[in-house]
């Protein structure tokens, strides 16, 4: 059997309709999942793979592991983290090919058509699916007040749960311009305020879970709540979303050697 004939249908049927630029890109495609939660991913050059950093908080190598287009899994012998810029990088345990390159050259402007590849939601591939949209406009990011400046920017755009992480380009191209970050779920500071509270709240009823590796935890009725009420807002479908710029990328690269 040839190695086409092991390709998923969907995925076979998503390269025969776009063309060797796309397919190029969705080869480098990567759905990352870590501790219940999900993110997109992309393989640098044949380095490793770039997501972003709050896919894979909290977690370690053994609760992380990265699904190509193809269904293949894949897990990781190191991990490089910077919470200011929201990326990480994931040395894979296997030698993978391809990759793709940074556009160092290009400085993207508001009204550029862009396209973004990623596992958005609760669709699990194993083939990324397209969004389509626009740059807006820049924005500055801190993580705290001390911290140093990042550059995103905004993009009018399908932005969902499971698309962080996932590389951007320039529609028609394969040269990643940006990396998604977060998609704007407005909600008003007072809403917020309360909902904060709730989830500090233990006391009330209390209830006790167990997580697929039997590990116990107890929380109130009130973090139950504000858990759900924080779940349905990032549910919550707003055409604006944030892009970590290119010249960040690089600039994570350089600084953790991983050239």
């Amino acid at each position: 059997m040839s190695a086409e004939e092991n390709i998923p249908i969907s995925t076979k049927w998503l390269f025969d309709s776009v063309g060797d630029t796309g397919r190029n890109v969705i080869e480098q495609m990567f759905m990352i999942v870590s501790l219940g939660k999900k993110g997109s991913g992309f393989l640098y050059k044949d380095l490793g793979i770039i997501t972003n950093e709050h896919v894979v908080r909290d977690c370690n190598l053994n609760d992380i592991f990265a699904i190509d287009s193809k269904g293949n899994k894949i897990s990781f012998v190191d991990i490089v983290v910077d919470q200011n810029k929201d990326l990480a990088f994931l040395k894979p345990k296997i030698a993978l090919k391809g990759g793709l390159e940074i556009d160092t050259k290009i400085e993207p402007k508001p009204g550029v058509q862009i396209s973004i590849w990623g596992y958005p939601l609760a669709y699990n591939g194993p083939a990324p699916l397209l969004s389509i949209g626009y740059i807006s406009g820049f924005k500055e990011h801190k993580e705290t007040k001390d911290s140093q400046s990042v550059k995103h920017f905004v993009v009018n755009g399908a932005f969902n749960p499971g698309n962080s992480g996932g590389p951007i380009f320039i529609t028609g191209q394969d040269k990643v311009i940006g990396v998604v970050v977060n998609k704007h779920a407005p909600i008003s500071q007072f809403l917020l305020s309360a909902i904060e509270v709730l989830a500090k709240n233990k006391s009330g009823l209390i209830y006790t879970a167990k997580d697929s590796k039997g590990i116990e935890t107890k929380f109130a009725e009130s973090q139950i709540v504000a858990q759900l009420l924080n779940h349905l807002r990032t549910l919550t479908q707003v055409m604006i979303g944030e892009a970590i710029e290119s010249s960040e990328l690089i600039q994570f690269i350089e600084e953790n050697d991983i050239e």
